[in-house]
């Protein structure tokens, strides 16, 4: 009896123990959630960029929107359209102006864009308005670490690109540069290997009518394939010296497709 008494009180404290938890210490305030990731987004489906918040950001947001009103006086003979190296130029005002003022170029680059942020921008206003005579297009090294955006893809996206141009202004000429070099050199350099993957792709693109392919990426390099900082400094942006060397490497080019 007295061994069934003691099973029958551990019963009813073990009943009571998990109905009644002990209460845990006080551990603090309760940690902030970590803001929200930006969706991750197909390159060849056109999407606005977003920041970490999921809302549209700002800065690209703004920066479409002056290239709208650009856009709409019609003046632009040249448009330079792609991310932060194409809006560099805008570091550069005397090398750009002395090259393409005659042109009254426009410079529609937008730092971190993505082949699908420069879809959507011209399918959304940039290239209402203007009918320019040529279109320079470098796009695709911020899709080369995307897991999820294989160089076919990147390379769909940049053609969709340029097919939207010439929904819009079907006389433009495309001169489709080559996505620049990017990394000290070639070896565990995967940006650069999925970069030369997608050139391989839009190399293809070339009609010699309405699109001009150009790679200038070799006139980065030196003899063994390194890229030197003196003319990229972090291994990816262009300082006066790389966009001279730009400049001169489609100088011929241009002119001859913005007759």
């Amino acid at each position: 009896m007295r061994t069934l008494a003691l099973l029958f009180l551990v019963a009813v404290a073990s009943l009571c123990s998990a109905q009644n938890p002990p209460q845990k210490k006080n551990a603090g305030p309760a940690k902030k959630a970590p803001a929200a990731k930006a969706p991750s987004q197909p390159a060849d489906v056109a999407a606005q960029k977003f920041g970490g918040d999921g809302k549209v950001n700002p800065g690209f947001a703004a920066s479409h929107a002056a290239f709208v009103e650009i856009a709409k006086k019609g003046e632009a003979q040249v448009v330079f359209l792609g991310d932060s190296i194409t809006a560099g130029w805008g570091r550069q005002p005397e090398i750009f102006g002395r090259e393409y003022g005659a042109y009254k170029a426009a410079n529609f680059g937008i730092g971190g864009d993505r082949t699908q942020h420069v879809l959507w921008r011209v399918e959304n206003g940039e290239f209402e308005g203007i009918k320019p005579k040529a279109a320079v297009l470098m796009i695709g090294t911020n899709n080369a670490g995307i897991a999820d955006n294989p160089p076919e893809q990147v390379a769909a996206g940049i053609r969709k690109i340029v097919q939207a141009i010439h929904a819009r202004s079907p006389e433009t000429k495309v001169l489709l540069l080559a996505i620049f070099p990017r990394g000290p050199g070639e070896e565990n350099n995967p940006g650069r290997a999925k970069n030369k993957a997608v050139n391989a792709i839009i190399a293809g693109m070339h009609d010699g009518k309405k699109v001009h392919y150009l790679d200038i990426g070799p006139k980065f390099l030196a003899a063994d394939g390194t890229l030197n900082k003196d003319i990229m400094p972090d291994l990816l942006h262009l300082n006066a010296k790389g966009y001279q060397i730009w400049a001169d490497a489609i100088r011929d080019k241009l002119s001859e497709l913005a007759r």
